[in-house]
């Protein structure tokens, strides 16, 4: 049986569904009160976060909005409800740029390949450097500090850390985990964008409308299509064939005219270097 006090959530949160256009499911698993705080304020006035238990979300999501409970299948560990009407991409940017470093904790999963670069550390000779090589870091001596000889990959993308992995990394000061919230999927007026697609650099859209922009340019241009952009290259094309065409041809027009002279004067100099002088022939 279904208690008031969650009957009341479940009401109050479809209430939230139609009054927001956007809503996202968010995974506040592993993410510090401080980080979360810092996250609210960065989102003060274009989302607000609310807390609610799995079950809660996915009652509420029945029947509030068509095609909100697609967004179900997103939910994973501790989730959260995202409410809003920006810009869902906005809000992406917004999450993605209050990200902070962390350091890994045994258990963790590496965000992505962990890497140590060459060069000297700050540590000092002594037993530590069997630390580093038990964990397969080409580590040596140069003077008074503790190098690593070439680039390591120490782990991978998706791997687990261990704690001497993690004592490592603690040592060389690596902080390679990454603290944010963790937006899932956005519901935008009946569409779906996940996070693959939300976090997609701006960058990376302008260059691809760039890059769209002068294949169609090149296309409209190779099959002579006029449009705004392609009519005066296509008017300035079509003007020198047709000069040229003119001129093969012998047809003497008031754009041409000078060509057809200087054409006229250099079959006449070619002639004349063939034939040789005349007037010395006849005398």
């Amino acid at each position: 049986m279904v208690s008031e006090r969650k009957k009341l959530a479940v009401e109050q949160l479809k209430a939230d569904f139609k009054k927001y256009p956007i809503v996202g499911i968010v995974d506040m698993y592993k993410l510090p009160a401080k980080q979360l705080q810092e996250i609210k304020d960065s989102l003060r006035g274009k989302a607000v976060i609310k807390m609610a238990k799995k079950s809660v979300i996915k009652l509420a999501m029945e029947g509030a909005v068509s095609g909100l409970e697609k967004l179900e299948e997103k939910i994973r560990n501790q989730p959260a409800i995202l409410l809003s009407d920006v810009d869902p991409f906005e809000l992406a940017r917004v999450i993605d740029a209050s990200k902070s470093s962390a350091a890994a904790k045994p258990g963790d999963i590496a965000p992505r390949d962990i890497v140590i670069k060459e060069g000297p550390t700050s540590l000092k000779p002594g037993p530590v450097i069997g630390e580093l090589q038990r964990v397969k870091l080409p580590a040596g001596v140069d003077g008074d500090k503790i190098v690593i000889k070439k680039d390591a990959v120490i782990v991978k993308e998706g791997e687990h850390i261990t704690k001497p992995v993690a004592d490592v990394l603690m040592k060389l000061g690596v902080q390679p985990m990454e603290i944010a919230l963790t937006l899932m999927a956005v519901y935008d007026r009946g569409t779906i964008y996940g996070r693959d697609i939300l976090f997609i650099p701006r960058e990376k859209y302008e260059s691809d409308l760039i890059n769209a922009y002068r294949c169609a340019f090149n296309l409209a241009l190779n099959i002579g299509l006029p449009t705004e952009a392609t009519l005066p290259i296509l008017l300035a094309k079509a003007y020198r064939e047709a000069m040229s065409l003119a001129v093969e041809a012998n047809i003497m027009t008031k754009d041409n005219v000078e060509f057809m002279l200087a054409k006229a004067n250099a079959q006449m100099v070619a002639l004349k270097d063939k034939v040789g002088d005349v007037s010395a022939v006849n005398a």
